[in-house]
């Protein structure tokens, strides 16, 4: 009779459908005369074991019963080379991806972006400047400028294709799906102009979001239409440090005008000297440049040169508003004079040397020109100091004005004495209004 109630129980613990409870219930008695419970292995059914192995059985130990085969130490070796090659693969995986977003972003053309735009924001900020404000502004200036970009190589990846300059881009060399690369495009460019509102303000957030659909929806396709696109593209280099006066003062004044600007003029030679050197590429591709109508070259230098002379009065401008110092016009003057030379040595003779001279010289301008811009601009405490002094100079001048003119009525024509030439003192302002830049005019605080 026990052995037979035992058999059933038995029976009934191997079962399928046995209960979980009973089976611990059994395992966690010590004065149990079973030595562990039996578990199977890869089968649902009992009808689907063979007769040789009609149930796979493991002993286990005290504890949560484990079902399933139990690995041996021999196996550890493999389960972990196993994860290694998986960890490996995951990794592959990540960096492939990553240098994709890399190249579709033009990470470097987009890091000088946000350059413009931090120097933007350091401009208008005045005396104080908030950083988180201004690391805020510089990540959403980035994922708009890396959403441009990439939107920028989706609609010409069939021009890229044909230029041997950007043939080995991810999407022509096939590493990266279109459709992919719209997702990142759209998500980098939702989530910068989003960050823009919520940490900056929504001018600079319209700012962003209008440049990127300039750049994108404007500029790109009219690269295969025509050459005005080159000034189009100065545009859209424009706005970034606009974006970046706007995010700090919360407005556009006349003052925030001077780097855009500069980002204007400059990016004329810029791009006149890359079209010129890569004129077989853009053939190629289907764009129409510039240089492409032009053989002799001539009329691409002269472009060039002229707008590296539209360069020369910023740094007055700069001074004279109020902005840096009088030290930034001196040296913006030298600045914007070394890149006029190597623009007449291009316009002079016109070979590949001379345009790689002025492309190397307008990469060193810019950076120079912001860090001067930096390095020399006023407080807000000094530009009213600047401003008071300047006012009190207005009112000195018409007071002296008023009682030379009187002077003179009061004594006698035949007493009067020739004034001498070079006596009057003159303000710094005066000499560069009148010697580097005479297409200038005088200002109205400078006497006649």
């Amino acid at each position: 009779m026990w052995r037979r109630n035992s058999l059933s129980l038995s029976s009934k613990l191997a079962s399928p459908n046995s209960n979980p409870s009973l089976l611990l219930l059994l395992r966690s008695s010590p004065k149990s005369h079973h030595h562990g419970l039996l578990a199977r292995s890869n089968s649902t059914s009992p009808e689907s074991t063979s007769a040789a192995d009609p149930v796979s059985w493991a002993q286990s130990g005290t504890g949560v019963p484990y079902f399933g085969p139990r690995p041996s130490a021999s196996d550890f070796p493999s389960l972990a080379a196993a994860a290694a090659v998986r960890a490996k693969e995951v990794a592959d995986l990540a960096k492939h991806y990553g240098r994709c977003y890399w190249e579709l972003s033009k990470a470097r053309l987009s890091m000088l972006v946000v350059a413009t735009s931090g120097t933007g924001y350091i401009l208008g900020s005045g005396s104080s400047i908030d950083y988180l404000g201004l690391c805020c502004t510089c990540a959403g200036t980035m994922m708009v400028a890396a959403s441009a970009n990439s939107l920028n190589q989706v609609f010409e990846v069939k021009n890229d294709a044909k230029m041997n300059r950007t043939k080995r881009r991810p999407l022509p060399s096939g590493r990266i799906t279109i459709p992919h690369a719209v997702t990142w495009a759209s998500s980098m460019g939702v989530a910068g102009t989003a960050l823009l509102a919520c940490k900056a303000n929504m001018l600079a957030a319209g700012l962003a979001a209008s440049n990127l659909g300039l750049y994108a929806f404007v500029y790109t396709p009219l690269k295969q239409i025509h050459p005005v696109n080159t000034w189009v593209g100065a545009v859209v280099g424009a706005i970034p440090p606009l974006l970046g006066w706007a995010a700090a003062s919360g407005q556009i004044s006349l003052n925030g005008m001077i780097l855009p600007a500069a980002l204007y003029f400059w990016q004329i030679p810029h791009f006149m000297a890359l079209a010129y050197l890569c004129r077989k590429d853009y053939a190629d591709g289907g764009f129409r440049m510039f240089s492409l109508a032009d053989a002799s070259g001539q009329r691409t230098a002269l472009v060039a040169l002229r707008n590296c002379l539209y360069l020369l009065p910023l740094g007055y401008l700069a001074y004279d508003w109020g902005i840096t110092s009088g030290w930034f016009c001196a040296e913006s003057t030298l600045l914007a004079l070394a890149i006029s030379c190597t623009a007449g040595s291009f316009y002079h003779n016109r070979t590949t040397h001379n345009a790689r001279r002025m492309f190397h010289a307008s990469l060193l301008y810019l950076p120079i020109f912001m860090g001067g811009l930096l390095v020399h601009r006023l407080s807000d405490s000094e530009q009213s100091a600047t401003v008071d002094y300047r006012d009190q100079v207005n009112d000195l001048s018409s007071s002296s004005e008023t009682i030379v003119g009187l002077t003179e009525n009061a004594i006698p024509r035949k007493n009067r004495r020739p004034a001498l030439v070079g006596t009057q003192a003159q303000s710094p302002v005066a000499y560069a209004s009148v010697a580097p830049f005479p297409f200038l005019p005088a200002p109205s605080y400078v006497s006649s």
